[in-house]
């Protein structure tokens, strides 16, 4: 039991689909644990989703947004403003039931619901870890750790899986994400882009430096700094990748191979930036199981991932059939559904 971010230094890899997509199947398969999911996104994607989908979804997110008292990550974020140096020890309050709002959710996953309104708050939290105490900056990059240990002291549970989704950009609230998580899953797309936002991670997070003269991020160097631990590596994870024998897959296939080689060369330098599992397990002897446990693909899904994310209905209880989708009717075949769900079940079955 642990806490994962899915992040990636890019838009568009999915990350936001495959927290909705792993939470909510963990908490199918863990029904005897309380799953949480923690929304730092801006966008708040993953949170819609879980919410009810598009329609749904979106109407309630407005609504805890809107309340006086925001039920959503950016009121606790003005909870830590005003006292950040010492812990407010409200998370617990910013809790949704995920199936109080949609009724395809497991009544074991909450959630910590993302907020538009974070974006503003960046700033704020930067100046907070400015003045005040010689650690400041550790203190404040522990908000988010701190929310998550409100939560288990309200559960009356020391262990709980937690996801958090991050927004692709590194601010300072995507810093305050990965401060408080225990592994890192890096979702990409098959395309080049995807290869330099995996580059920039191993950057930003764990300091690798391909060329010569190359600064470190402030980030990393504090994180050293005041000894905060990093993640460490669980997944990388090629998403909506296209199967088949065509040159399209072919071209893929070489694309997720290059960014394999990416993180096997950061393997080799340093070990210790990965989380070996499962739990017992020696390290990786060579590339090709290094690449067994630590790489996964996602096939697309096509239709049925699309209809899945816009009803906030996971790819593994999503039925075969013509369903509505902003008015219009949008068939999901049997074959899509068999591409995604014994995907997203396996890399589930995985994740400790």
């Amino acid at each position: 039991m642990a806490v994962y971010a899915l992040w990636n230094n890019k838009g568009g890899v999915g990350k936001s689909y495959l927290t909705f997509q792993i939470a909510s199947e963990y908490a199918l398969t863990h029904p005897e644990q309380k799953v949480l999911v923690i929304d730092l996104c801006p966008q708040a994607n993953s949170s819609i989703m879980l919410l009810g989908g598009m329609l749904n979804g979106e109407s309630v997110l407005n609504r805890l947004s809107e309340n006086t008292n925001k039920t959503t990550i950016s009121g606790y974020i003005d909870d830590r403003v005003r006292s950040p140096y010492s812990s407010t020890r409200t998370g617990s309050g910013y809790l949704v039931r995920l199936s109080e709002y949609n009724p395809n959710m497991p009544d074991n996953l909450y959630l910590v619901p993302g907020d538009e309104s974070l974006e503003m708050l960046s700033s704020r939290i930067s100046k907070a870890a400015q003045p005040g105490p010689d650690d400041a900056w550790r203190i404040v990059h522990l908000w988010i750790r701190d929310l998550i240990n409100d939560v288990k002291a309200s559960w009356g549970q020391s262990d709980t899986t937690v996801f958090i989704d991050c927004n692709p950009s590194f601010t300072t609230y995507t810093e305050l994400a990965i401060a408080a998580s225990d592994r890192l899953i890096i979702p990409f797309t098959a395309d080049g882009s995807s290869k330099r936002a995996v580059r920039s991670v191993l950057s930003l997070v764990y300091g690798f430096v391909r060329l010569k003269g190359q600064q470190q991020s402030e980030f990393f160097l504090n994180s050293r700094l005041y000894s905060l631990a990093m993640p460490g590596i669980y997944f990388y994870i090629g998403n909506r990748l296209t199967q088949g024998e065509g040159a399209s897959a072919v071209a893929f296939k070489a694309v997720v191979n290059g960014i394999g080689e990416e993180i096997w060369q950061a393997w080799r330098v340093a070990t210790n930036n990965f989380h070996i599992h499962p739990t017992g397990s020696g390290a990786p002897a060579n590339q090709s199981a290094f690449k067994k446990m630590f790489q996964y693909e996602i096939l697309d899904a096509n239709s049925a991932s699309v209809v899945s994310s816009a009803l906030g209905i996971p790819i593994s209880t999503l039925k075969p059939g013509t369903k509505a989708v902003l008015r219009k009717e949008v068939r999901v075949n049997a074959s899509q559904l068999e591409k995604q769900r014994p995907n997203i079940q396996e890399l589930v079955n995985m994740i400790e």
